[in-house]
């Protein structure tokens, strides 16, 4: 049994796991501070995972708020021109409410960031990262990609104006073809157009068939140009051999204003929201009056907390009770043969609190086994 799987939580030991993965393929730890000043978030609210900011006043007047993501805190950081690239990551904590949360939290955060010139090579290998992030967690895992790109060509075409844009991804990222059929009829759209929109709304294929289905809607520059990007991340993509579980689902949306690419969600088994997001952000970057590339994903380690409570897991691998005529030095001895395999808690009596793997008492003639719950 590894040091990481005995003592450590689920998110300490997906951090511990997914800093060596990053490290191993050439990324630098980042720091940032824990605090901003108020108008870098304030200014990038749709950006945020949670809108809410906690806010003091530092002590020359200022208002200051705790971090509630990392990403803007490093673009703004960070000097990037054409001549400089960056491939950071980073383990922080930040603060923000959580949907259907009670109050502010403090959460764990990790993730990564590729800054400079982004190609497909780029974009690639920070899928294969995220993909990687999510099987150090779980062997049961997905990927689902979208490109901003492709579906605002697509809005374009069938005759959606900038005014109207941020309605139909609000539909397209619920799947709500009954809301889309009725919003264009409103605008007067080909219903023939309406029913391919929800067509792409509504699928969810392997990359290799979504290619080919998606194909037939491609038209116009735009969208020609992000079907190539995504023929070429699926090329790259296999010589990683990591296709078979990259999907692609046009319903993962994000706010224009920041991403113009690729965007994803990565899920694993047993907790039904994604725990990895990201995608490429050059708009946000340009924002900040830096014309580079930049594409990144976080994962939301207080998601884990549901993971790490699963029905099977123990508080301790065996509880060890003793009767109270048995030496101290007969407890040691055998609570340290029982820990080669485990976790150990000695107790003079069993503590019906705790869940255990095994159960066992210590008395005169030995060890006996009372419970198993393997």
């Amino acid at each position: 049994m590894s040091f990481a799987s005995q003592v450590l939580r689920e998110d300490e030991r997906a951090i511990y796991e997914l800093r060596s993965l990053y490290s191993k393929y050439g990324y630098s730890h980042y720091r940032v501070s824990k605090f901003e000043e108020y108008d870098l978030y304030a200014k990038n609210r749709s950006f945020l995972v949670s809108e809410n900011l906690l806010t003091f006043t530092d002590t020359n007047g200022k208002l200051m708020a705790l971090k509630p993501d990392v990403t803007l805190s490093i673009i703004k950081n960070v000097v990037a021109n054409e001549s400089s690239s960056y491939k950071l990551y980073y383990d922080e904590h930040v603060y923000r409410t959580t949907v259907g949360g009670d109050g502010f939290r403090e959460i764990r955060q990790t993730g990564l960031e590729s800054i400079g010139s982004i190609d497909v090579f780029a974009e690639s290998e920070v899928l294969m990262l995220a993909m990687k992030s999510l099987e150090s967690i779980s062997k049961e895992f997905l990927l689902d990609i979208s490109h901003m790109r492709f579906l605002e060509g697509f809005l374009e075409n069938i005759g959606v104006g900038a005014e109207n844009m941020g309605e139909f991804l609000s539909l397209i990222g619920s799947k709500n073809l009954s809301g889309l059929r009725a919003l264009c009829g409103t605008l007067g759209i080909d219903k023939d157009k309406c029913e391919s929109l929800c067509v792409l709304t509504a699928m969810y294929l392997p990359i290799d068939k979504a290619l080919y289905e998606i194909k037939k809607f491609v038209k116009g520059e735009k969208m020609q140009s992000a079907f190539s990007e995504l023929e070429q991340i699926y090329d790259t993509m296999s010589c990683y051999g990591s296709t078979d579980r990259l999907y692609v689902d046009f319903s993962i949306v994000n706010d224009m204003n920041y991403y113009d690419g690729i965007i994803f969600k990565g899920f694993i088994n047993r907790i039904p929201d994604s725990i990895l997001s990201g995608g490429r952000y050059d708009r946000l970057m340009e924002k900040f009056g830096k014309r580079v590339g930049a594409i990144g994903f976080a994962v939301y380690l207080d998601k884990l907390e549901r993971f790490a409570a699963d029905e099977n897991s123990f508080d301790v691998d065996v509880m060890l009770v003793y009767d109270e005529d048995v030496a101290p030095r007969d407890i040691i001895a055998a609570a340290r043969e029982l820990g080669k395999d485990g976790s150990v808690r000695v107790l003079s009596a069993p503590d019906e609190s705790l869940r255990c793997r095994k159960l066992v008492r210590l008395g005169k003639d030995g060890i006996l086994t009372l419970e198993t719950n393997d």
